[in-house]
């Protein structure tokens, strides 16, 4: 009986195994440009785990499940659970105003830390300023981001509506620079990469030499060139981490399982929130909070020059999805989702 039941779910993991091979395949068929690394993980165990197409296309080398890809602004949810880490010690609350830390921020007395949190500011986001050109490639400290987009006239009040805003969260990592008296990097890597032994995850650096590193490529009608450069103290605590399938991981099962922080902030990460005139948003603290098939998911993806990415969790069922690309013409957004909804359907069917 025992070695049937063993065959029936040899057979369909089989069956889930090709079915992600030929949906992952028609999204990226191209084995010898840029591609992807995805993963499947249900209850803690990892189901699915493959890597297509090439980390590097000048020396033809293959990407695999442990290269090291940019994770533009999924580095978001770093950053939100650091702020919280720092609520957790009792050095600041989701509730100061961002002027108890930065007393010359313009209206910064009506702007608190949730509202950098959630995306409901109004500060301008520093991505759609024309003038982001002239700064891309320079070394910025963090006060520098922030006196780069601070005098600019805010879209709206604080509180008023959800728009999606980086400024907010490279604002967030002033703060906790400010706060905990470390660089952002370095308390990202003490705090939580170290602690969960996240040992392929990275502020990102062109220079650094770093092991099973993904090239990150761009599409011109010419074919794939190179990724635009950009240096990583301008998106800073908004889009300037990398880490792999592996690690992703790691700091999935640790959000579970409240290694990092305790329950009740825990919750605030992945609570819903009320913008002024009581209307709920899709926003917690770095997570889009959404559902796929009626099922409530918490989801977030990124965006860098050379690199997408994206992370779908199914709480109900603890089912956790990554798609990591290496080239900003492969989205893995919709296939991620696609993913997790066949998972979360397979899942029901076999209960």
């Amino acid at each position: 009986m025992a070695c049937n039941l063993f065959t029936v779910a040899a057979v369909k993991g089989q069956k889930l195994n090709n079915l992600l091979d030929s949906m992952i395949l028609a999204a990226i068929p191209n084995q010898q440009g840029p591609g992807a690394a995805f993963m499947v993980v249900r209850k803690g165990e990892v189901i699915y785990q493959k890597a297509f197409g090439k980390a590097n296309i000048e020396l033809g080398v293959n990407l695999t499940t442990e290269s090291v890809f940019q994770l533009g602004s999924m580095t978001k949810q770093f950053t939100a659970v650091a702020i919280l880490l720092l609520e957790q010690q009792g050095k600041l609350k989701v509730t100061d105003p961002i002027s108890k830390y930065i007393p010359d921020y313009p209206g910064g007395d009506k702007i608190t830390i949730h509202h950098l949190l959630t995306h409901t500011s109004g500060i301008k986001d520093f991505t759609k300023m024309k003038a982001l050109a002239d700064i891309a490639q320079k070394e910025m400290t963090p006060k520098m981001m922030v006196d780069f987009f601070k005098d600019e006239p805010v879209d709206f009040v604080p509180g008023e509506r959800f728009e999606y805003n980086n400024s907010g969260y490279v604002l967030l990592g002033y703060l906790i620079e400010l706060v905990s008296g470390e660089t952002y990097a370095d308390f990202i890597q003490q705090h939580i990469f170290d602690r969960l032994g996240m040992n392929h995850s990275y502020y990102a650096s062109d220079r650094k030499v770093i092991a099973n590193r993904a090239y990150g490529y761009q599409k011109k009608e010419s074919g794939f060139v190179n990724k635009t450069a950009i240096n990583f103290s301008v998106p800073f605590a908004s889009g300037a981490l990398m880490s792999t399938l592996g690690d992703l991981l790691k700091w999935q099962n640790a959000l579970v399982n409240n290694k990092l922080l305790n329950t009740a902030e825990t919750q605030q990460a992945f609570s819903r929130y009320k913008l002024n005139n009581g209307e709920l948003f899709n926003y917690g603290y770095g997570w889009h909070i959404k559902e796929i098939g009626g099922i409530t998911v918490s989801t977030h993806g990124g965006s860098i020059f050379g690199f997408k990415s994206m992370g779908v969790y199914v709480p109900g069922e603890d089912i956790y999805v990554v798609g990591l690309t290496n080239c900003d013409c492969n989205s893995p957004t919709v296939l991620t989702e696609n993913i997790a909804r066949l998972v979360i359907n397979e899942t029901l069917k076999s209960k």
